[in-house]
């Protein structure tokens, strides 16, 4: 089975359709591949083989300053250790939460050409990834609700 790795036109605009306002945090669940694979962008190949990790690592390095132009900030960023409750089979190799001033930030990020760009190295590099957008915010629950 293939993995989860691009967001598809119909899953966007059905999220934009969405009455969703606000702050918006995008949990990324990442599973990557044992060698990242560019055979869609050759261009932006290494000389060697590298891992997908390695490949993830320059997605980072060269998006990090595009995220915080977009006003989001990377708020966490952990190894997940499995499920507590959920599929054992399903197995992730990171796990980073990114908050955007609202779902029109994330979008306005994503459809930049210099971002559009970095995301061969994203995609190159995952082998399976969730992305899940969360809307609220991070302030304390209210006691009793």
């Amino acid at each position: 089975m293939s993995g989860y790795t691009e967001i598809t036109p119909e899953v966007a605009r059905t999220l934009r359709e969405g009455a969703h306002a606000g702050p918006v945090t995008m949990l990324n669940l990442l599973r990557f591949r044992e060698e990242a694979d560019y055979s869609h962008a050759p261009h932006l190949a290494p000389d060697g083989p590298i891992s997908g990790r390695e490949a993830y690592a320059r997605y980072m390095k060269a998006t990090q300053p595009m995220i915080a132009r977009a006003g989001a900030r990377l708020v966490f960023r952990g190894n997940p250790a499995g499920y507590l409750i959920g599929p054992r089979d399903e197995q992730w190799d990171l796990m980073l939460l990114v908050e955007y001033d609202d779902l029109e930030s994330f979008f306005a990020h994503t459809g930049k050409e210099d971002t559009r760009e970095t995301l061969h190295h994203r995609q190159a590099a995952l082998a399976d990834s969730r992305l899940l957008p969360v809307f609220g915010s991070a302030s304390p629950a209210t006691r009793g609700s």
